[in-house]
């Protein structure tokens, strides 16, 4: 098999990765046509960032808690209930919209209901990978999940998109969007319940109650590459990354474009962001300089698309926008996951994705302030220039630690601290 679908080889993640796909699918479903109907119901950015922030919430305020339960749970079980967690507030949603009764507290509450359960769901399902592939295939299953992710990005918005203009661009065509998501987590479900058990690389569950979440903290604390992992993509997160506040408006405000072209945007996204996702299947390791690299580029990249004159033009400048932030994305998780001791990795990846997803409810509001007083194309140039300043100051932290630390920035293996480390010490 292809060394970029090499983890594909092995029968559990094969049948987990077909029914992830298809929720993917689903959850770009919805990510369209949740922001559709807030646009609908309000027509403020600033509601758009508002539910944007109420989803990512959890991730802040859970995802250490999250963390120490994927460590200490059976994760394919424990998998199982979050996906009807996530999928019982879509179903919902998706019901007050078609009944057209749906109104704006209707939307943040129950995306704070969905991101909830998300902000569970997403440690154990980051860790259950290295349970299904083991460590050798470990930065392939990865990358490869984000290429999963990313094809969900490819065909759910414009699909989303599609099938709300053809219903009538209104509240009721968006409930429909957003059943689907619904139904799409049974797929997982599906996809779990065939895992064959005795072909799981299973490790230690922590058994011990008190002091995991400090333990886990006080890792990555003596960890200066994470901790310059984590502030990149804080950065990333919280001002990089608001492509539903940003696309919406340039769609609409700048170009007069409807519910079918604001789709279609995303799909171009995706398109270099599943070109980033396969890209990093095939390299071998990962380093730090690519997430760094990656992650400046992404924001010059940002900047120059709010400079963009047509529709088309901004469309064509977006697959860029997408390959740049994949790859500093998914290499940052890669190196996360393969740098952290196996009984650390499910309360490092729940503090990652707290950083990641978390960060966004303290920049998606102010971003979408900004585009609604200064239009889409100000808020682009925020966002990029208050991204490129953070990584910038995380980078210069970084490389005052040690000489050490530079050289590794830089991608010299050093036989004394190598670059990865699948089994690194507790502290």
């Amino acid at each position: 098999m292809s060394t970029t679908f090499a983890a594909l080889s092995e029968r559990n993640y094969r049948v987990y990765a077909a029914g992830s796909l298809v929720s993917n699918i689903g959850t770009w479903f919805q990510n369209t046509a949740q922001t559709w109907l807030i646009l609908q119901l309000t027509g403020s950015g600033s509601a758009v960032g508002a539910v944007i922030a109420a989803q990512m919430l959890p991730s802040l305020l859970f995802s250490p808690v999250a963390g120490a339960l994927a460590d200490k749970f059976d994760k394919r079980r424990w998998m199982s209930w979050l996906q009807l967690g996530m999928a019982i507030p879509s179903a919902i949603l998706g019901v007050l919209a078609i009944l057209g009764a749906a109104q704006d507290w209707h939307v943040y509450l129950l995306a704070f209901c969905f991101g909830t359960a998300r902000a569970f769901e997403a440690p154990v399902r980051q860790s259950f990978v290295a349970e299904m592939v083991g460590p050798e295939l470990l930065s392939n299953a990865v990358a490869l999940n984000s290429a999963s992710f990313n094809t969900g990005r490819l065909i759910g918005p414009a699909v989303a998109g599609l099938m709300i203009a053809a219903l009538g661009s209104g509240v009721d065509a968006t409930g429909w969007v957003i059943l689907g998501n619904a139904i799409s987590y049974g797929f997982v479900l599906i996809g779990l319940r065939m895992i064959d058990p005795r072909r799981l690389f299973l490790t230690e569950r922590v058994r011990r109650g008190r002091g995991a979440i400090r333990e886990g903290v006080r890792y990555v604390r003596g960890r200066p590459d994470l901790l310059l992992l984590l502030g990149c993509v804080f950065f990333l997160g919280a001002f990089g990354m608001n492509f539903q506040i940003t696309t919406a408006l340039m769609a609409t405000d700048e170009f007069g474009r409807g519910a079918g072209e604001f789709g279609v945007l995303g799909s171009f996204v995706a398109i270099g962001s599943l070109a980033g996702a396969l890209l990093a299947a095939r390299r071998p390791r990962p380093r730090l300089r690519f997430v760094t690299g990656a992650a400046l580029v992404f924001c010059c990249v940002q900047i120059a698309s709010g400079l963009m004159p047509t529709y088309a033009t901004y469309a064509l400048i977006m697959p860029l926008i997408g390959l740049t932030v994949l790859t500093a994305i998914t290499t940052a998780n890669a190196l996360i996951q393969l740098t952290s001791a196996p009984s650390m990795r499910g309360r490092v990846a729940a503090l990652y994705l707290m950083v990641f997803l978390g960060s966004t409810p303290l920049g998606a509001p102010f971003i979408g302030w900004v585009a609604e007083q200064q239009g889409a194309r100000v808020a682009l140039a925020v966002s990029g220039v208050l991204a490129g300043l953070g990584i910038l100051g995380c980078i210069a932290w970084f490389v005052r630690q040690d000489s050490p630390s530079l050289a590794r920035l830089r991608g010299i293996r050093r036989r004394e601290r190598p670059t990865v480390v699948v089994d690194a010490p507790v502290e």
